[in-house]
């Protein structure tokens, strides 16, 4: 049996880079758009490091259907992909497990009845795609980006914009349950709002109307997942003020490194965000 392949990036790592350095996220949106905000940057950083044009990517079978052929000797870009299995949860490999999202149905434990088996969905690492330059025959014709529209993106998310209400004329927005509200003096509006928008995302605004002793995520962890999530948002779109963004993530990190934990929050709450506002969506 073939060794499952190996991770081409540490999440976290890969997270701090995208953050600190200009243009990464705004670089690997623009040709890797209909992927999963972390399959962007993993295959950004996969073509950066072994010197492959950056360009659209598509599998095999996906560049033949186009009336191209992968170039022979061409080694294939990994991604991070969802399997989805019956049965009792599988031995987790540190190599090749991302993440796992235990989904049960049916009665609750402890009610005399059996339960049906779990529907485990892993997210493993394939080698199953090959970037634009590593392909050849007939001409390729770039798909356009769409236009992320926020109506849409609150609407499919279930988040209510409100009046901002807020008695301090320094509090640039909110976010209360499903609702978030903007100053109309913020700064940067569209920072503001994309921050908001990821407190809702992240469960931070849940968090905080629960009053039992529940385990809360600590204000400074909550205020560095948010704006990264805006920075993300923000970048991807080619918005100003990122530079703003990177500077309030240092401020809130006060020196500390962030989790994987995090960063896998952070990646699928601002792809959820960016998702939401596209006319039609395309989950990768």
């Amino acid at each position: 049996m073939p060794a499952a392949p190996k991770p081409p990036a540490d999440w976290s790592a890969l997270l701090i880079d995208a953050v600190q350095q200009p243009g990464v996220i705004s670089s690997a949106y623009s040709r890797f758009w209909n992927f999963s905000v972390g399959n962007q940057l993993l295959a950004w950083i996969q073509c950066i490091r072994r010197g492959l044009e950056l360009g659209p990517i598509h599998t095999y079978q996906g560049w033949k259907r186009l009336g191209r052929c992968v170039k022979k000797g061409e080694k294939a870009i990994t991604l991070c992909m969802p399997v989805n299995i019956k049965g009792p949860h599988p031995q987790s490999s540190k190599h090749h497990n991302v993440a796992t999202n235990m989904i049960e149905s049916g009665p609750l434990a402890g009610d005399g009845a059996e339960r049906p088996p779990a529907r485990v969905t892993l997210f493993v690492y394939k080698p199953h795609w090959f970037v634009l330059s590593q392909t050849e025959g007939t001409t390729y014709i770039p798909v356009s980006t769409p236009a992320w529209d926020e109506r849409t993106a609150l609407y499919q998310l279930s988040i209510d914009r409100v009046p901002f209400c807020h008695p301090d004329g320094n509090t640039q927005g909110y976010a209360v349950q499903r609702q978030v509200a903007v100053s109309p003096i913020a700064f940067l509006p569209h920072r503001t709002l994309f921050h908001e928008i990821a407190h809702v995302m992240l469960g931070h605004t849940e968090e905080l109307m629960r009053l039992d002793d529940s385990e809360h995520t600590a204000k400074n962890l909550r205020e560095v997942e948010a704006e990264c999530v805006a920075l993300i948002c923000g970048e991807s779109l080619d918005l100003p003020g990122i530079e703003f963004s990177r500077g309030y993530v240092q401020h809130w990190l006060a020196g500390e490194s962030i989790s994987d934990k995090s960063a896998h929050r952070i990646f699928k709450a601002a792809d959820r965000i960016l998702k939401a506002g596209y006319p039609q969506t395309t989950d990768q």
